[in-house]
């Protein structure tokens, strides 16, 4: 396919690339790959399992968040899916066109919304998690149980560390323009 490159034809092109830099490969390749890994398994997902019920991966993970917690407010649906609040606003607008959500407002307080599955969800998730869950397996199965096993804590070790990170606030930005994901920046020109 024209302009995408095979995972051994990059790491050429990226060490070329480095040459001379003071880069940690090892880091980099890690990150990388993990990355990689992680859009590979989207598309797999999303051209498998999730295509014949038209879904999304997005959409796929905002289902799973309320399908796994139950009544939740949206914010929380959105931190959960790593997805922005305007982003979970879409998708939510879809998945409940489709008869799969339900959104209604938060009786103590008119600004938040809550969401849940509707009984069409509920059954949805009921039917397609043991699809997706043999995806899983299969997207797994060149690992030996102990490679899965390193694969899995490893990974698990990488989250639990971000997690713990509470990163300073740049002094040089207010603090009200500052979030989770680090400070935000004005748009190029703007003054």
């Amino acid at each position: 396919m024209a302009g995408q490159h095979t995972l051994r034809e990059t790491e050429h092109a990226v060490t070329q690339r480095l040459d001379g830099l003071p880069i940690d490969t090892t880091a980099m390749a890690g990150v990388s790959n993990v990355y990689r890994a992680a859009g590979a398994l989207r598309n797999h997902f999303e051209h498998t399992v999730l295509a014949p019920y038209e879904l999304t991966w997005t959409g796929w993970v905002v289902l799973w968040v309320v399908w796994v917690w139950g009544d939740i407010e949206s914010r929380h649906v959105a931190a959960e899916a790593g997805i922005s609040k305007g982003t979970l606003t879409g998708v939510a607008g879809t998945l409940t066109g489709r008869g799969l959500l339900d959104r209604r407002i938060h009786p103590d307080d008119g600004r938040r919304v809550l969401l849940s599955l509707t009984p069409a969800g509920r059954r949805l998730m009921t039917t397609l998690f043991p699809a997706f869950n043999k995806q899983e397996s299969f997207v797994v199965q060149t690992l030996t149980a102990n490679e899965l096993k390193v694969l899995t804590g490893a990974l698990r070790k990488i989250v639990l560390h971000l997690e713990a990170q509470d990163p300073a606030p740049d002094p040089l930005v207010p603090v009200a323009a500052t979030s989770r994901r680090g400070p935000k920046r004005k748009p190029v020109g703007a003054g």
